[in-house]
């Protein structure tokens, strides 16, 4: 197994400054064949990517499970639609989350299905996703959390899917994973916990189980010197291996404007490559109507040619 995927995030987080909103536009009658609607829906997008961009810098869960909503909530939500005439294929996805939080314990359930036809009638998407998020705390300070994932690409099947799929696509589904799993536990701490000053560290031991699409098909892709494949027979279809993982949240308030905040995040494995990942932030409320957040992110991965990637981010939010 080449990575273990690392979750990370257990609660929806909170906006930490009061950022001004974006201006609705109203999008006038004949829009939508205009063409504006699309670009219309393309700027809400952005403007989503950057206002999410402050709402992450926050951990939702630095001060505990004080402010939590109590007791079964959650939200569903279901999009289909169907086209006839020049194209005719049709799309449906449903997703949901299930909260539910009881004194000490919180815990939430997500699901996500996608299908999808092209305009032959073959199916161009099938994939169902699904994640478990639960908390425990013992007291303010100590914690337990659990992680879980699974995921299913029904297209991965080692099968052509359509005469139209090219040959390169096709070889290249046999690596694809078919199913993907993870499931992780262990302690978390709060070492520091008042309101100008947070931070909490976890660790744990975590399983992941994954099948590619030739795993599924019966047999393994292997690599020859000439660099052709041949095709092994397997008689154990998956692949199974242990992961450590580790973060670290520091949160800290420099004034009623200015914050900054610092993510670590560890994950190694017997036979995968270990990964380090530390964004640092810095989050401004010049204005009631501007803030800026500037980051920088450093991503270590063992055994690469250039072990390490560095990147720069900057987001900024006015109103008028």
């Amino acid at each position: 197994m080449k990575k273990v995927t690392l979750l990370t995030g257990t609660a929806a987080l909170v906006a930490a400054l009061s950022a001004p909103a974006f201006a609705q536009t109203q999008i006038a009658s004949g829009a939508d064949a205009a063409g504006v609607s699309a670009i219309d829906d393309r700027i809400t997008d952005i403007e989503d990517n950057v206002t999410d961009n402050f709402d992450r810098a926050v951990d939702a869960d630095r001060f505990g499970p004080a402010d939590r909503r109590q007791g079964l909530f959650g939200t569903m939500s279901l999009s289909y639609s169907g086209r006839t005439g020049n194209n005719e294929n049709q799309d449906l996805a449903v997703a949901g989350r299930i909260n539910n939080n009881q004194g000490q314990f919180a815990q939430s359930v997500g699901l996500s299905l996608e299908f999808g036809e092209d305009d032959n009638g073959n199916k161009d998407q099938e994939e169902v996703n699904a994640i478990y998020d639960a908390q425990y705390y013992f007291n303010d300070q100590f914690y337990a959390f659990a992680l879980g994932r699974i995921s299913q690409n029904g297209l991965v099947d080692g099968e052509r899917n359509s005469e139209a799929q090219s040959a390169e696509d096709f070889q290249a589904e046999f690596s694809d994973l078919r199913r993907d799993a993870f499931l992780g536990f262990g302690p978390g701490y709060r070492i520091i916990n008042n309101p100008t000053t947070t931070w909490r560290v976890q660790a744990g031991v975590g399983v992941r189980y994954t099948q590619t699409g030739a795993q599924y098909a019966g047999f393994n892709r292997v690599e020859q010197a000439d660099g052709t494949y041949t095709n092994v027979p397997v008689s154990d279809s998956s692949d199974t291996d242990v992961g450590y993982i580790a973060s670290s949240r520091l949160y800290h308030r420099i004034n009623e404007n200015v914050f900054i905040t610092n993510d670590t995040d560890y994950l190694g494995s017997s036979d995968a490559d270990d990964v380090i990942t530390n964004e640092f932030g810095v989050n401004f409320r010049l204005s009631e109507q501007l803030a800026t957040r500037a980051s920088y992110t450093t991503e270590y991965q063992e055994n690469r040619k250039i072990r390490t990637d560095n990147s720069l981010g900057l987001a900024v939010v006015y109103g008028f």
